[in-house]
């Protein structure tokens, strides 16, 4: 199939980032494809989460946001041993690096992305990672991404793009991205749809929305709420 220009993949969890980017994605591409990744995670909700967001996003953008994709990823559960992947403490091993790294994850969801992407025909593929308020993933990193686009584009022979539109921002930053990308409709259905959690709690609806309250995430998830609603409080 020809490589469309005005066409996107976006890495689509279920999460606050991620709906993020694929807002981002509607507002710059005329066709956009959501690709989700069912790898055994211990918040398995986010998946659940997925329908709604995509039906408020379709009402909000119309026409725009095409087919849906939702793998089955079980091996990487399999072969991981994290607090995402097991109910382990959610902590820093002695490495260095959180219990909720999955290693290779983010490196594996866009090797099938771009696979997807080559039989769709759509060379721009969008992520959510971010280093700006970082996770200590290494998968995260800018550099990585660039280095795997190389490794894309070489291994298919086609110019892949990658595209991380968060990398730089922090969580206020990507309240207030969309709100200007959506409106107070746009951040009403992020802040009670998504969800991040760790833990995968959706028994509790906070200002920022649902989850535990007390995992990284969670802490991540409100702090940013907070600096984006409440400016003063967070310079105080």
């Amino acid at each position: 199939m020809a490589f469309q220009q005005d066409s996107a993949l976006v890495l689509f969890s279920g999460g606050q980032d991620s709906a993020t980017c694929l807002v981002w994605a509607l507002d710059r591409f005329g066709r956009v494809e959501t690709i989700g990744f069912d790898y055994g995670q211990r918040h398995r909700v986010e998946l659940d989460c997925r329908a709604a967001l995509l039906g408020g996003m379709r009402d909000l953008w119309p026409g725009k946001l095409g087919d849906d994709h939702l793998l089955d990823l079980s091996v990487l559960g399999q072969i991981s041993d994290t607090a995402l992947t097991r109910e382990a403490e959610i902590a820093f091993g002695a490495d260095g690096l959180p219990t909720t790294f999955v290693p290779g994850r983010n490196l594996l969801f866009f090797n099938l992305a771009a696979a997807l992407g080559y039989r769709r025909g759509i060379r721009h593929l969008i992520g959510g990672m971010c280093e700006t308020d970082y996770s200590g993933y290494p998968d995260c990193r800018d550099d990585t991404l660039k280095a795997l686009q190389v490794a894309l584009s070489l291994g298919l022979d086609r110019h892949m793009v990658i595209h991380t539109p968060l990398m730089w921002r922090d969580k206020a930053a990507t309240w207030r991205l969309a709100e200007r990308l959506g409106g107070a409709a746009l951040v009403e259905l992020i802040r009670t749809e998504s969800h991040s959690c760790y833990r995968g709690d959706r028994s509790r609806l906070h200002a920022w929305g649902y989850g535990c309250g007390d995992c990284p995430a969670c802490d991540l998830r409100e702090k940013g709420w907070n600096a984006y609603s409440l400016p003063s409080a967070s310079s105080a």
